[in-house]
């Protein structure tokens, strides 16, 4: 597989409401974006935060746009003692809760981003979903 569909992308965003609701039985936003960071597909469950909403969105721009999971690039930050804002670009955040959607040859087709729970909840679901992905693109 060379792209993410938006078929995938809806499968995506499915998969990590169905985890929230059955692990941690709370609401969730969800979103899934393209390499380049610009949304293809949003899930907001019922009752979840509206800030969640961007958060979850500038989650997934998050990982595309650095290459890493948001926590991988909260302890960047924190290792090399360097400001978020440096990076110029207002919709980043190093929330844990963004991971890339890669093929199996590492190259990244997209990232999924989760807002709701606590930050280190949010980052399992996108693991999850990460290797939910990985396994519908064999």
């Amino acid at each position: 597989m060379s792209d993410l569909t938006l078929s995938l992308a809806q499968e995506c965003t499915n998969f990590a409401v169905e985890k929230a609701q059955v692990e941690f039985g709370r609401p969730i936003c969800v979103s899934v974006c393209d390499a380049y960071g610009f949304q293809m597909a949003f899930s907001r469950m019922d009752n979840a935060p509206i800030r969640s909403i961007a958060i979850s969105q500038q989650k997934a721009h998050t990982a595309t746009r650095m290459g890493m999971s948001t926590d991988a690039f909260l302890e960047r930050l924190r290792n090399d003692n360097i400001d978020i804002s440096y990076f110029c670009d207002p919709l980043m955040t190093a929330l844990p809760g963004g991971n890339l959607l890669q093929a199996k040859d590492g190259k990244v087709l997209g990232a999924v981003g989760v807002s709701g729970l606590k930050p280190a909840e949010d980052q399992i679901i996108t693991e999850a979903v990460a290797e939910f992905f990985l396994k519908k693109c064999a």
